[in-house]
């Protein structure tokens, strides 16, 4: 049985990170997600866990030890933020092409210039194409399960790839809210024992790891690591269902609120999710048809469910907590248009570039964007297609 705690986001995962108990944990703390290893360091030293905690001298050392650890055999997770992410830029290409699940915990911050330790999903966004599985989370709660999801989806046979557990900075990282928190028997029965893949360590069966790959063979290479992601889109459908059915939350690529008769709908990731669903409850209340889809699986990107979800819409807004500079709008608008268009579908869209470097998201301004949904809706043109909400003329 489980309990119910009062845990900050970044609580709530060092509690998972000690009921799974890594072999490995290799970190450099940076600001928002220096609690995570700061309190897991605690249960480290008081013999909580057996872990071999690595102290090292900067993110880029820190994701190379996770990478050296996990191809090792070790089942290994680290935790970062913003410019620390940037700063492991070589080795996520490295971890995602040799296939080791380590498991990273990304508290969602804004990367400098200038100098801001808030939340944007910037560090998120422009990892995208680094091979990680990323999985966003809306609160504590979610934070704490997804955790635990991510250790089971990356190390399944059919998987084995990296994966980022993100949660908003400050927002969700540094706020208390109950979590239930289950059982470490429950946890360690849900993850299982890690199952190494040719370990190096096993030197009765020597190999090679990460030679040199021209181009007589790297775009097969690359062509079979294309293909795994298939195989986690489907391992973090099955993983939820099993998650539901033994702790009763169930989770999958994607949360629709209202969404089977939805004129207008929104987009969201992460924390902008939960002022959302207040205002489509509201809507509803009044007779609007308004939806939520609330992506949670970034990557792999679910191109097919999210236009089966929204093709019934008369106008969509995208939430982007990132721009694209020189883009044109933020990340996450042109892969979902891009979904739309790719199955067929044309529904009339918005992109809204919000909540950078943690400016707040107040609900007077989600219901504008359902109000500007409901005029595009009706067969009024907007001005602009991007906007940016909340900025001060």
């Amino acid at each position: 049985m489980g309990k119910v705690m009062p845990l900050e986001g970044n609580m709530a995962v060092a509690e998972a990170m000690r009921q799974i108990n890594p072999d490995v944990v290799a970190a450099y703390p940076i600001t928002p997600s220096t609690e995570v290893v700061q309190t897991f360091a605690r249960f480290v030293a008081d013999g909580q866990v057996k872990t071999n905690f690595v102290a090292v001298e900067s993110e880029h050392s820190a994701m190379s030890a996770c990478v050296a650890a996990a191809a090792a055999g070790g089942r290994v997770m680290n935790a970062t933020s913003a410019n620390g992410l940037a700063l492991m830029w070589e080795i996520l290409y490295i971890v995602s092409s040799l296939r080791q699940p380590v498991i990273l915990t990304l508290v969602n911050r804004a990367l400098s210039g200038n100098i801001n330790i808030h939340c944007d999903h910037s560090d998120g966004m422009g990892a995208r194409d680094a091979g990680w599985i990323q999985l966003y989370g809306e609160n504590c709660q979610e934070s704490y399960d997804n955790l635990i999801q991510c250790t089971a989806i990356a190390e399944r046979l059919d998987v084995r790839l990296p994966i980022m557990n993100c949660l908003d900075g400050f927002l969700v990282s540094h706020s208390y809210e109950l979590v239930e928190v289950e059982s470490d028997e429950d946890v360690q029965k849900f993850v299982g024992p890690y199952k190494p893949v040719k370990p190096l360590l096993d030197i009765k069966n020597p190999y090679t790891m990460g030679p040199i790959d021209l181009q007589d063979f790297y775009m097969e290479h690359k062509r079979n690591q294309w293909e795994a992601y298939g195989a986690a889109k489907k391992a973090i459908v099955e993983e939820g269902k099993r998650f539901g059915e033994m702790f009763g939350r169930e989770y999958g690529l994607m949360e629709l609120v209202d969404m089977d008769d939805a004129d207008i709908a929104v987009v969201a990731l992460g924390s902008a999710a939960g002022t959302c669903k207040d205002i489509v409850a509201s809507l509803r209340e009044q007779g609007v048809k308004a939806g939520l889809l609330k992506l949670r699986s970034f990557r792999p990107f679910p191109a097919e469910e999210i236009a089966a979800a929204l093709k019934g819409c008369k106008a969509v807004a995208v939430m982007d907590r990132a721009a694209s500079y020189g883009g044109g709008t933020g990340p996450l608008f042109p892969e979902v248009a891009a979904a739309m268009a790719m199955s067929g579908f044309q529904v009339p869209m918005l992109d809204y570039i919000y909540g950078l470097g943690g400016r707040e998201l107040p609900p007077e301004q989600i219901s504008t964007v359902y109000d500007d949904l409901a005029k595009l809706a009706n067969g009024q043109k907007p001005e602009q297609v991007v906007q940016w909400l909340g900025v001060r003329a």
